[in-house]
């Protein structure tokens, strides 16, 4: 087991090379207000974000409050969210969750992790992606990918989300936490990927203890 000084130089070095390589926004999901980013997020579970984004262009379109979610009937949003899979799941969350939204907190997503976690439907890595995006609050961001490299790179021994987030939060400063979840998402799907990581192109392939694979 790696002493953390050693972690926090690998995680520092991983940052400073793949930050100028990947410059995208903060998150691939298309949304114009709190609301729709923690929408979108929910139908992204085992989903992709360009998938995600086909639905939403046509479901924002429709449903732009919580009270038009509340007033569908489920089936007829469950017909709108199918392709995105786990489509009945995702409806029952997005239902209970614009409950939740209207009766709690008076239909406005809230700006802090506690509140979010009460939410049907959310969880740390939405809560973080949408405090990240939309609000601005540090945070790290455990999707596949993240979850995927910070074990391949050697930045933590755990595989339960919840605990990489901790482990990951202690190598970095504050600062850098939701920009290195998403350098980790973008190098994921492009390089370090799950079944064949192209170590070839990989620029933090020397020193990744992952390098003998």
């Amino acid at each position: 087991m790696e002493d953390l000084s050693t972690r926090k130089r690998r995680a520092k070095r991983i940052f400073e090379i793949l930050d100028p390589v990947y410059t995208m926004d903060k998150t691939a999901l298309e949304y114009r207000s709190p609301f729709e980013l923690l929408i979108a997020t929910i139908l992204s579970a085992q989903c992709t974000d360009r998938q995600v984004n086909r639905v939403t262009k046509t479901l924002f379109g429709k449903y732009r409050s919580p009270e038009d979610y509340m007033k569908a009937p489920i089936s007829e949003l469950e017909k709108e969210i199918r392709s995105t899979g786990f489509y009945k799941n995702k409806a029952k969350s997005i239902k209970g969750c614009c409950m939740e939204l209207i009766n709690r907190y008076g239909g406005r997503v809230p700006d802090n992790m506690e509140d979010l976690l009460r939410l049907p439907g959310v969880g740390r890595k939405t809560a973080n992606c949408v405090l990240g995006a939309a609000f601005g609050v540090p945070g790290i961001v455990v999707d596949t990918h993240v979850k995927r490299l910070c074990v391949r790179m050697g930045l933590t021994e755990n595989n339960h989300p919840d605990r990489i987030e901790k482990d990951v939060e202690r190598l970095l400063p504050t600062s850098r936490w939701r920009r290195f979840s998403d350098i980790l998402i973008y190098h994921g799907r492009a390089v370090c990927k799950a079944r064949k990581p192209a170590h070839e192109l990989c620029q933090v392939f020397h020193f990744c203890p992952s390098n003998d694979i």
